[in-house]
């Protein structure tokens, strides 16, 4: 037996804003991040396809308690669609299946496309995905070149902005609901656009809340270590913030419930009288109260408190 031991994992908790670099994995990534903290606990806030970079929330510790809630946000992204090809994943890490010319293309006429996805609209997902199918990613069908029919589901483009254009390629901003495959999106626009076309770069900007401003390499989370640490309530902005009393903490701390008045958001932020974020309720509407969804179980004198 080696008589090296790995020191034992941390009771690590925060979020930490990863620029994730291209051609690597997001499990990939977070076990870099979970390793530079020793972290007991880590999880990402939903993946992000290897050829994709930018915004990966990575949440330590307690902090895996508010992931789900990111998974259900908006997302932010900057795409750049190669026109004339269409390769069978999508993006680059596929192969080129289809070859077409590539219309004449205006600023005008790309808009007004574009503003044709605005909204609700359904969209089937791709076969190179990770959605389920009888037990098995569709990816792995699609590897074994075999074809499964996929419902179409609904999703909601917020905003879709054109950013710059040349004759081969469109580069947009997207604003979208969870579970949007931005592939399959910017293969739909360059039919619409008359021709076929695939990703060759996807950067995401933000996750809900979470703004990619501020997001750090993996060299400067290495470097800078307990500084990259962000508090787990700036993952919970969009939900309106209550400051308690101790009885009421205490109360909600003991799986009680508030009879308050209905506030402005579905999901709210406890707040302690010492202004530490200690958890997530919502509200029922039935009973007219406010009953804890998630409660922190933060050690109040390690100073990895929310702030």
């Amino acid at each position: 037996m080696s008589q090296f031991r790995h020191p034992p994992r941390q009771a690590v908790n925060g979020i930490v804003l990863l620029n994730k670099p291209a051609d690597v994995s997001s499990n990939g990534i977070l076990q870099q991040v979970r390793r530079i903290f020793n972290a007991k606990k880590a999880g990402h806030t939903g993946a992000l396809d290897p050829f994709a970079t930018g915004l990966l929330p990575i949440c330590l510790g307690e902090a895996t308690k508010v992931s789900g809630l990111l998974l259900d946000s908006d997302k932010r992204y900057t795409a750049t669609l190669k026109l004339g090809e269409r390769s069978n994943s999508g993006d680059t890490e596929g192969e080129i299946i289809e070859v077409k010319p590539v219309p004449q293309l205006s600023r005008e006429g790309i808009e007004k496309v574009l503003h044709t996805f605005l909204g609700e609209i359904e969209q089937i997902p791709p076969m190179y995905s990770a959605l389920k199918y009888q037990g098995k990613p569709l990816y792995w069908y699609a590897r074994q070149g075999i074809e499964i029919e996929r419902p179409a589901r609904k999703i909601h483009i917020l905003e879709l902005q054109l950013i710059s254009f040349n004759e081969h390629e469109i580069v947009f901003d997207v604003h979208c609901s969870k579970g949007t495959y931005v592939r399959t999106l910017g293969e739909d626009i360059a039919v619409a656009l008359g021709t076929v076309g695939h990703l060759t770069a996807l950067h995401r900007t933000q996750t809900g809340s979470l703004s990619g401003d501020d997001m750090l390499t993996i060299e400067q989370i290495e470097e800078r270590k307990v500084q990259c640490l962000q508090p787990l309530d700036i993952a919970l902005q969009a939900f309106e913030a209550l400051y308690l009393d101790a009885e009421q903490t205490v109360l909600l701390q003991h799986g009680g419930k508030l009879a308050l008045s209905k506030p402005n958001t579905e999901l709210v932020r406890f707040y302690d009288p010492d202004g530490r974020c200690f958890g997530v309720g919502e509200w029922q509407e039935a009973k007219q109260l406010i009953k804890p969804k998630r409660l922190f179980n933060l050690n109040v004198t390690d100073g990895t408190k929310s702030a």
